[in-house]
C-alpha cells in the first residue's frame, strides 16, 4: 500500500519555527525518527518511508502555503495514490494548542492552504490532521499570529504533540482513518 503525507508550511528559515509550519515540523520529526532525509523534487521536498509493509511518501510543498494544492495534486498523480490514502498535516487556530483533530472531509475553515487544496482537487473530501496552535491573537492579527514562533510555554510542550502527530500518521497508514480518528479525536 502507498500513502502520501503532505505537511503544510512555507519554505525559508524565517518561517521554520512558526505556527504555520507545524506540518513541516511534524514531517521533519517523522523523517528523523526513521533516519530518512528529504530531497528537493518537483514542487516539494520529498522523502520515502517504509513502515510495516507500507510505502509512505512524505512531501513538504515548496509552492508556499497558498498553493499547496498544486504540489499535493501533482504527487498524488505522479505516485498513483488515491486521495483517500493521503493525509495533509496543518495548523489550526480554532483548536487549543496541542489538540489534534483528524477529518476525512470538511471545509478549509479559512485556512488558505486547505482552501487551495480543496480548489485544486475540486472536492472537500481528503483526509487532514489539524494541529491546534491556539487562537490567542487580537482581531485582525491572525496572519501575524500564525507567522510567529510558538511562545516559550508552548514551545516547551511542542515535542510531545509533534510525537503524537507522528503516531497519528503511522496509525492512519496502518489501521486506517476511522480507527485513528476514534483514538485521536477523543483525547
Amino acid at each position: 500500500m502507498k500513502y502520501l503525507i503532505c505537511g503544510l508550511g512555507n519554505i525559508g528559515p524565517e518561517y521554520a519555527k512558526t505556527r504555520h509550519n507545524i506540518g513541516f515540523m511534524v514531517l521533519d520529526k517523522l523523517a528523523k525518527d526513521h533516519n530518512i532525509s528529504f530531497d528537493s523534487d518537483r514542487l516539494a521536498f520529498r522523502a520515502e518511508l517504509k513502515y510495516k509493509g507500507r510505502s509512505i511518501h512524505l512531501i513538504k510543498p515548496t509552492t508556499f502555503m497558498n498553493l499547496s494544492g498544486k504540489a499535493l495534486n501533482y504527487w498524488l498523480k505522479e505516485l498513483g495514490i488515491g486521495v483517500e490514502n493521503s493525509l495533509t498535516i496543518t495548523d489550526d487556530i480554532a483548536l487549543p494548542f496541542g489538540k489534534l483533530r483528524m477529518r476525512i472531509k470538511g471545509s478549509g475553515g479559512g485556512h488558505n492552504g486547505l482552501g487551495n487544496i480543496q480548489e485544486t482537487l475540486g472536492s472537500d473530501v481528503y483526509p487532514r490532521l489539524r494541529f491546534g496552535v491556539g487562537g490567542d491573537f487580537a482581531k485582525g492579527k491572525q496572519i501575524d499570529y500564525v507567522l510567529e514562533e510558538f511562545d516559550s510555554g508552548d514551545a516547551a510542550e511542542l515535542p510531545i504533540f509533534i510525537d503524537k502527530s507522528c503516531d497519528a500518521i503511522l496509525s492512519f497508514c496502518t489501521i486506517g482513518p476511522e480507527r485513528t480518528m476514534n483514538f485521536i479525536n477523543t483525547k
